[in-house]
């Protein structure tokens, strides 16, 4: 498929299109916005004695740097396979509305002064962590999406990652109690990612992405993957109870939230339509928040 020349960025953008939208779009906002959510969780529940709010705000600020640069990056990469999907052809690099030269250098300097920024105002081990979540996603993920449907599960480890930063930036250590939110995230994402597959397997197939649902067109190990790891995470969500980090409200809400969530992935399991699919991912995004609230708050002080 022949991809036409793309207007410079110093071309007039369409009425309707901002500079902040643009930007919003190549930063993916709303994921960006889940990374420090799930890093701010890390460290506040690793948290301990008084509340260090300045290092909270460093520790923010350089991850935000981070993921914004990384996101960049990963656009840059992918711009021609983005062309050819249309969830995807909107954004920034194959709709013309920022050059590559523009995305480069944009990706690359939030990318290294948020690794400078965290070993500097935060901790060496946070840095390091951001830097394998940085090189794992790009120079791993990225180019696995083209080459096995097992690149979800290798995504979920840099997808995982930030919960663990926001710990080891409060505690400057790692320890398994750390590796529990880690174990949260990375079971979470396989059943989001898996619903959102089902229901855009056609453009990822158009696209050239090796994606599950695109290699099990019947969807059986698709709704099998959805099951089990959801049944895991069930599991994985009860070990801040276990590590002591958080008490009975938690454990109850994380039973009731995850048997919501297993009962949804069994539903797609046995018929996968799209409503299903599209309720499965809705359960996602509901879950994660509210499972992070209630760790927030039954936190158990140490």
């Amino acid at each position: 498929m022949k991809v036409t020349a793309q207007p410079f960025v110093g071309a007039v953008l369409p009425e309707r299109t901002s500079w902040f939208a643009v930007f919003s779009d190549l930063i993916k906002a709303r994921l960006t916005f889940l990374v420090l959510l799930t890093t701010l969780v890390g460290f506040y529940v690793g948290s301990t004695g008084a509340f260090d709010l300045s290092l909270m705000i460093a520790t923010l600020v350089g991850t935000a740097l981070l993921a914004c640069g990384a996101a960049a990056l990963n656009q840059l990469c992918e711009k021609e396979y983005d062309a050819k999907m249309r969830r995807t052809e909107t954004r920034p690099l194959p709709a013309g509305k920022l050059q590559p030269d523009t995305v480069l250098v944009f990706g690359a300097a939030c990318s290294i002064a948020g690794l400078i920024y965290l070993a500097v105002a935060v901790n060496p081990l946070t840095s390091f962590l951001g830097a394998l979540t940085l090189v794992s996603y790009l120079f791993v993920y990225t180019p696995l999406k083209r080459k096995t449907w097992l690149n979800t599960a290798v995504g979920a480890i840099p997808g995982a990652l930030p919960p663990l930063m926001g710990w080891t930036a409060a505690r400057n250590d790692l320890d398994v109690a750390g590796w529990s939110l880690f174990a949260i995230l990375f079971f979470w994402q396989i059943p989001h990612f898996l619903a959102i597959a089902w229901i855009y397997r056609d453009d990822y197939a158009k696209a050239g992405f090796v994606m599950l649902p695109v290699v099990d067109p019947d969807g059986f190990r698709t709704g099998r993957q959805a099951v089990s790891h959801t049944f895991g995470l069930l599991f994985m969500s009860l070990l801040p109870v276990v590590m002591g980090l958080a008490g009975v409200v938690y454990f109850a809400g994380a039973v009731l939230l995850g048997a919501t969530f297993l009962f949804c992935a069994f539903q797609f399991s046995h018929a996968l339509t799209l409503a299903r699919a599209r309720r499965l991912f809705f359960a996602s995004i509901v879950y994660l928040p509210l499972l992070l609230v209630l760790m927030v708050v039954d936190k158990l002080k140490h």
